[in-house]
């Protein structure tokens, strides 16, 4: 297997999941405004 201790193996996969996890959280967040603004007329 590998040669890194696992405790560090598993700091490095929480902190990707993280970021994973952010991205989704801001990709919700966009597409949520995105139907807000197009349901109230876009501005127009």
């Amino acid at each position: 297997m590998s040669t890194m201790p696992l405790h560090d193996e598993h700091k490095r996969r929480r902190a990707r999941n993280l970021a994973l996890g952010g991205v989704l959280l801001a990709l919700v967040v966009l597409f949520y405004f995105i139907t807000i603004a197009k349901m109230t007329g876009g501005g127009h």
